[in-house]
C-alpha cells in the first residue's frame, strides 16, 4: 500500500481534457444563473425553480473541479500547475459569489415566499435554505462595493491563507542532524522515547524563527480582513458573524463556555497526575503533553489500524465496518507524512460522487488510530447526506464534528471494555489527551483569537505580542497542569485554523462537537442498537435547521449549561479513573 489517495475518479491530471472543459464551463453556468435572475418573463415560482436546478448543477461541477485542485495542493504544496489553477478557480468562484449575493437579495424581496414554497414540490426540498436567505439578505454587502471587496480578498485574506499553507507544508526542522517536515517532527510528540519527544519539541520551537515574521503577517492580515468584512456585512463583531454563519446563538456558546471553564480544574488534575507519572514535579512540560504512558504503549501498522476500526465501529453499525474497509480499498485516504504535504488531518467530501477524501499523517500511535476514526466519522456523515440537494448539505461547523467525535468515543469505549488495568491507563490517557485538546486547548485558542481580533482594531500584533498572548491563553486554561517554563508560544503559527479566510473562530466548534458527540453517545448507551437509525437521521438533518433545532431533534437542549455539564461529567469520570490508576 503506497498510502496515497486516488483522485483519478475526478480527473487524470491537469492536462485531462475533461478538467479543462469543466473549468471552462463554470463561467458559462454562472452567467446562466444571472440570466435567470434577469429574465423578466419568468414568474417568481418559475425563476426560483430554475435557480434551484442551476445552483445544484453549478455546485456539483465546482465541487468536482475545486476538489481536484485543493486535494492536489494539500499533499503537494510545490505543484505550480495546481497553484495556477487554484488562482483561476478562485477568480471564477468570486464571480459565483457575486451572483449568489444577487440571488440572496432577490429571494429576500420575494413577498409571498412561503406560498410559493407550499405550491412547489421542487422548492420544498430546499425550503429551509430559501427562508435562511431572507435572513441573510440583511447581511449582504452593498452591491456596488461587493465586486471590489471580493477582488481585494484574493490578494488579501485568501492570498495570506495560501501563503501560510505553503510556509507550513514546506517548512523543515533541523532534528538530530536531519532536515524533516514540520508535520513529521510534530508527530514525534507521541513517541515512546522521552528524549525523542524533548529533542523534537526543542527543534520545533527553534525552527519557528525561520517563519515567525511571515506567519505573523498572515495572521494579522486575515484577522483585520475579518473585522472589515463583519462591519461591511452589518455585524457588531466577528464573533456575531461567525455565530450566524454557524447557525448558532450566543446563548448556546455562553452555556458551553461557562461549563468548560467550570471543569478546567479536573483537566488540570489529569495533567498533574500524568506529569507525576512521567517524573515531573512542576506540571507537565509541553513536550510530554502527548506522551504515551504505561507499559502497554504500542504502535499500529496501517493494516492493524484498518482492522481495529472495522472491528470496533462495526459493533455499533455493521455498515460502518464495510464503509471503513471500502475507504481503504478504494484509496480514499492519503496516509503518511511526506515533504510538501500539509500537516494535521482532514476529511473533504465530494458530494456529487458520494465519496470522501481523508488526509492524515499516520505514524502508528493510538492517537493516529483515533484520528483516523475521527476523519472517517466525517466521511460517514457525508455518506448520510448522500442524495440531498447541495443546499441542504451545508452542515455548520459545530455539528460537523458530531460523527467524528462519536467515532472516537466508540473506539475508546469498546477498547477499554476488554483492557487490563495497565492497558486502561494507556488508553484512558490517549482518550483524555484528545479531550484535553478539544476542551482545554480549544478554549485557549478561543481566548487567543478573541484577543488578536480585538487588538487588530488598534494595531498589528508583533511576534512577541502573539507569543505572549498565546502563553497567557495557555496559562488561563491549562493553569498549573502545564509546567509554566515549558509551554508552546508558537501554537498560533502551527494551527491552520487561525488562517482560514472567511472561517473565524474555527475553534469552539471542536469543543461543541466533542461534548455534543459525547451527549449523543450517552443516548446510544441508553437505547442500544435501536438508536442507530435516529443517529443516522440526526446526521442527515444537520444541514436542514439551526443548531439548537437539530439538537432538539434528539432531545438535547444546547442552550442549557446542564447539558454541557452532563457531557463533561463523562470526561470527568474518565479523569477520576485515570487518576485512580495512577494512585492519585
Amino acid at each position: 500500500m503506497d498510502g496515497k489517495w486516488d483522485l483519478s475518479y475526478l480527473y487524470e491530471s491537469f492536462e485531462d481534457e475533461r478538467f479543462l472543459a469543466d473549468l471552462a464551463r463554470l463561467p458559462e453556468m454562472i452567467r446562466a444563473q444571472q440570466a435567470i435572475l434577469d429574465d423578466a418573463s419568468l414568474t417568481d415560482q418559475a425563476r426560483l425553480e430554475k435557480l434551484a436546478d442551476s445552483i445544484e448543477e453549478l455546485n456539483a461541477l465546482s465541487d468536482k473541479v475545486g476538489s481536484f485542485i485543493f486535494l492536489t495542493i494539500a499533499v503537494d504544496a510545490g505543484n505550480a500547475t495546481a497553484d495556477m489553477y487554484s488562482d483561476k478557480f478562485s477568480l471564477i468562484m468570486n464571480e459565483a459569489s457575486l451572483v449568489d449575493s444577487n440571488i440572496t437579495r432577490y429571494v429576500g424581496r420575494v413577498e409571498n415566499l412561503d406560498a410559493l414554497i407550499a405550491a412547489s414540490p421542487r422548492l420544498q426540498t430546499i425550503a429551509f435554505v430559501l427562508r435562511e436567505m431572507v435572513q441573510s439578505c440583511r447581511h449582504t454587502i452593498a452591491p456596488e462595493l461587493e465586486p471590489w471587496m471580493l477582488q481585494m480578498q484574493l490578494s488579501g485574506g485568501s492570498a495570506f491563507s495560501q501563503l501560510r499553507d505553503k510556509l507550513d507544508s514546506t517548512h523543515t526542522v533541523g532534528y538530530r542532524g536531519q532536515s524533516l517536515p514540520l508535520s513529521a517532527v510534530r508527530g514525534m510528540a507521541y513517541d515512546a522515547d522521552a528524549a525523542v519527544r524533548k529533542d523534537a519539541y526543542e527543534a520545533e520551537i527553534a525552527s519557528y524563527a525561520k517563519m515567525e515574521l511571515p506567519m505573523a503577517s498572515c495572521l494579522n492580515a486575515i484577522k483585520m480582513e475579518a473585522r472589515t468584512m463583519a462591519k461591511a456585512k452589518g455585524y457588531d463583531s466577528v464573533l456575531d458573524m461567525t455565530l450566524d454563519q454557524n447557525r448558532m446563538d450566543r446563548a448556546t456558546l455562553e452555556a458551553m463556555i461557562s461549563a468548560m471553564k467550570e471543569y478546567l480544574p479536573h483537566f488540570r488534575r489529569y495533567l498533574r497526575a500524568k506529569a507525576k507519572l512521567l517524573g515531573h514535579n512542576s506540571g507537565l512540560p509541553f513536550y510530554d503533553l502527548f506522551a504515551p504512558v504505561g507499559s502497554a504503549s504500542r504502535t499500529f501498522t496501517i493494516e492493524e489500524c484498518r482492522g481495529k476500526l472495522m472491528a470496533e465501529l462495526g459493533k455499533f453499525n455493521p455498515e460502518m465496518a464495510a464503509f471503513v474497509d471500502n475507504a481503504f480499498a478504494e484509496k480514499w485516504i492519503d496516509i503518511y507524512p511526506r515533504e510538501g504535504k500539509s500537516g494535521g488531518a482532514f476529511c473533504a467530501g465530494v458530494h456529487y460522487a458520494d465519496r470522501s477524501l481523508v488526509m492524515t499523517n499516520f505514524q502508528g500511535s493510538f492517537s493516529d488510530v483515533s484520528t483516523m476514526a475521527h476523519e472517517l466519522g466525517h466521511a460517514w456523515h457525508n455518506r448520510c447526506l448522500a442524495g440531498l440537494p447541495y443546499a441542504m448539505t451545508n452542515t455548520p461547523m459545530p455539528l460537523a464534528e458530531t460523527a467524528s467525535i462519536f467515532n472516537e468515543t466508540i473506539l475508546a469505549h469498546e477498547v477499554l471494555k476488554t483492557a487490563t488495568p495497565e492497558e486502561q491507563l494507556t488508553l484512558l490517557d490517549a482518550t483524555l489527551m484528545e479531550s484535553t485538546q478539544t476542551i482545554v486547548d480549544i478554549l485557549s485558542r478561543y481566548l487567543f483569537e478573541t484577543e488578536v481580533i480585538d487588538t487588530r482594531a488598534d494595531h498589528s500584533m508583533t511576534v512577541d505580542e502573539l507569543k505572549d498572548a498565546m502563553l497567557r491563553a495557555q496559562d488561563a486554561t491549562y493553569g498549573e497542569g502545564l509546567d509554566p517554563a515549558v509551554r508552546h508560544p508558537y501554537m498560533w503559527a502551527c494551527k491552520s485554523h487561525y488562517y482560514s479566510s472567511g472561517l473565524n473562530f474555527y475553534n469552539f466548534p471542536y469543543a461543541f462537537g466533542e461534548l455534543f458527540g459525547k451527549g449523543v453517545f450517552a443516548q446510544y448507551l441508553q437505547k442500544g442498537s435501536s438508536f442507530v437509525p435516529a443517529y443516522n437521521q440526526l446526521l442527515r438533518f444537520c444541514g436542514s435547521a439551526p443548531v439548537a433545532e437539530v439538537a432538539q431533534s434528539v432531545g438535547i437542549d444546547v442552550r442549557s449549561a446542564d447539558f454541557w455539564r452532563s457531557s463533561l461529567e463523562i470526561i470527568k469520570a474518565e479523569i477520576d479513573k485515570f487518576c485512580a490508576l495512577c494512585g492519585e
